[in-house]
């Protein structure tokens, strides 16, 4: 038990809260809702706004854009500048013209004396059929890998084009043209690594966009280097064979790479089996461990994330952030909301990723976001992101990406919206006053933490509750799913109700459990922190995580909870708390 907290309840009230709130005006004003982003200027389509930070302060943002679909004709890269952090932006700056061969999924870099880099799929021998057909097809992921250079922070690129000598493996080979073209494209931003730039793409073997291998560009003297035509570019890993796991299947697509301490190198990318792949160099590139599922770290369990982009990105300071949709979907959906996680390196030079947080949303599941880049300028940082329609850029807090990349030594007990806390270790039920705040939604979200222990785990036993007779409150019952035990939580507002599990499994009887519902009730999303993890659904389903009916109103209940013996201690907040909080809750202990 912590010190200054005695057995019993402890309220601590919420004065002047707002009864009632509008929990549409709370979503409207979430930082973390996708439409309260900066709009970065594009044409009828958007796609992989990546930015880069002149030395003025400038943000440089290349990006694909077009005035038709995705693939269709007219498709071409473009730039525009922000000199206020995003809220303003030039006019576009068509590094391609739309007039020209399609020319897609451009990347900058920037180098130590000002030039601006873009590097772009160009369909610079106009190939639009498949050798022995007429039908028009995509043009956009195949022909050369091309580049032009700025001088001038963006406002003009070099009347010249430049291609990368790409050298023919056998996945070349084997695609409809037989090597003669490259089928391929890249969305990963370069990095830099002692004196050198590194970056990603992926070849194709087979047309459209089936049997993906990784590769990865070492530009050797493009930091210095003035005269293009004088850059060494290198094609890694050496040999026929990229960055594949056959056992991965077809798609393994989108890799991207960060630095690692001494010659290493991390890569990610996307696959359609529900977790994205990895894959170690030791080698500065040279050669690549197997890939395998992306895991947490050594001896954890594997993420999720569906057919999106998965983006790895290191900071100045040395460290991760990764983005994903942290569930195991395998089609192109379901890339809303979106997560990220921390990474550190351990002692043996393995990324330690923490558990997610969400990171931001829509509040329609339907639209998708992705292909997300990281701005950092000045201690702070920004995400980009596009739903292919608009893109945006958003500010993030600082706190949280210090909390993810804290958060293997979180602890301490989170007293932000707490509103009650009970911690007794007694054997019989009770009846604590339930604050005037629980339920009302004004600070869009609530959160149950319980600690209990269970004799046995049958179903049907309610372990919490201020649920009243008109169905508006808040119920924890132990329930079951796929017959294995569950905790689950209800949610009623007197007209509607919804209901949640835990993942199977993650309660046992005999054993004591921290768990914790977190009802974001602005991004309409539930999550569950089971013992310190996020719950992601296992092999049991899809998503540990739910959604809550966006019409869903405050859910006060009765001014009296229900606490069952098994309960051995019980937090209420007025807000839904962060992962890396309920975490140090867990390691805080105090029952």
């Amino acid at each position: 038990m912590r010190a200054g907290v005695v057995a019993g309840a402890v309220l601590l009230g919420m004065a002047g809260m707002a009864a009632g709130a509008d929990i549409a005006a709370v979503r409207a004003a979430d930082p973390r809702n996708i439409s309260n982003g900066l709009r970065i200027p594009s044409e009828a389509y958007a796609d992989q706004p990546y930015v880069v930070v002149t030395s003025n302060g400038a943000w440089v943002c290349t990006l694909t854009t077009g005035k038709g679909l995705e693939g269709q004709q007219g498709q071409h890269v473009v730039a525009t500048v922000s000199r206020d952090q995003g809220k303003t932006w030039s006019e576009l700056v068509a590094i391609e013209p739309d007039s020209g061969p399609e020319a897609s999924w451009v990347t900058p870099l920037l180098t130590p004396y000002g030039r601006i880099y873009a590097f772009y799929t160009y369909n610079g021998d106009n190939i639009v059929t498949l050798p022995g057909s007429e039908r028009r097809v995509r043009a956009d992921t195949h022909g050369w890998y091309a580049f032009r250079y700025s001088d001038d922070e963006g406002a003009t690129w070099s009347a010249q084009r430049f291609r990368i000598p790409v050298r023919v493996t056998d996945v070349d080979r084997g695609n409809p043209w037989r090597g003669e073209v490259c089928h391929f494209w890249g969305i990963d931003k370069p990095k830099v690594k002692d004196g050198k730039a590194y970056f990603a793409f992926t070849k194709l073997g087979q047309f459209f966009m089936r049997e993906g291998e990784g590769w990865v560009v070492e530009a050797a003297n493009i930091l210095t280097e003035r005269d293009p035509d004088k850059l060494v570019f290198r094609l890694l890993p050496d040999g026929e064979t990229g960055i594949r796991n056959p056992a991965l299947g077809s798609v393994q697509e989108e890799h991207n790479v960060v630095p690692l301490a001494g010659e290493g190198l991390f890569c990610v990318f996307r696959t359609e089996h529900g977790t994205p792949g990895q894959s170690y160099s030791r080698d500065r590139g040279v050669t690549w461990s197997l890939p395998k599922p992306m895991i947490y770290g050594p001896g954890q369990r594997v993420f999720k994330t569906p057919r999106a982009c998965p983006k790895v990105f290191v900071t100045s300071e040395g460290k991760y952030l990764f983005w994903y949709h942290h569930h195991g979907g395998t089609s192109w959906s379901g890339r809303n909301p979106a997560f990220l996680s921390g990474g550190v390196l351990n002692a043996e030079g393995v990324i330690q990723w923490s558990e997610p947080e969400l990171v931001l949303f829509d509040p329609n599941p339907a639209i998708r976001m992705s292909y997300p880049d990281l701005i950092e300028q000045e201690g702070r940082f920004w995400l980009t992101e596009t739903q292919k329609t608009a893109a945006r850029v958003h500010a993030l807090d600082r706190a949280l990406l210090d909390g993810l990349w804290n958060q293997a030594t979180a602890k301490g007990v989170c007293t932000n919206g707490l509103l009650l806390e009970k911690l007794d270790a007694g054997d019989t039920a009770s009846r604590p006053t339930v604050p005037r705040g629980f339920g009302d939604l004004a600070h869009g979200g609530i959160t149950v933490e319980l600690w209990l222990s269970l004799r046995d785990a049958a179903s049907g036993q309610t372990l919490f509750t201020t649920m009243d007779d008109g169905g508006r409150g808040v119920r924890v019952v132990t329930s079951e799913l796929g017959g294995r035990p569950t905790l689950s939580i209800e949610l009623g507002d007197g007209a509607r109700a919804t209901v949640w599990h835990t993942d199977p499994g993650v309660v046992e009887a005999g054993k004591m459990h921290h768990v914790v519902f977190v009802c974001d009730f602005s991004a309409a999303v539930i999550a569950v922190v089971a013992d310190g993890q996020f719950c992601d659904g296992g092999a049991a389903r899809q998503y540990g995580w739910g959604r809550l009916p966006l019409e869903l109103g405050d859910v006060r209940g009765a001014p009296h909870a229900a606490l069952a013996p098994a309960v051995k201690g019980l937090r209420l907040y007025s807000r839904a708390l962060r992962t890396t909080e309920a975490i140090g809750n867990f390691r805080a202990g105090g029952i």
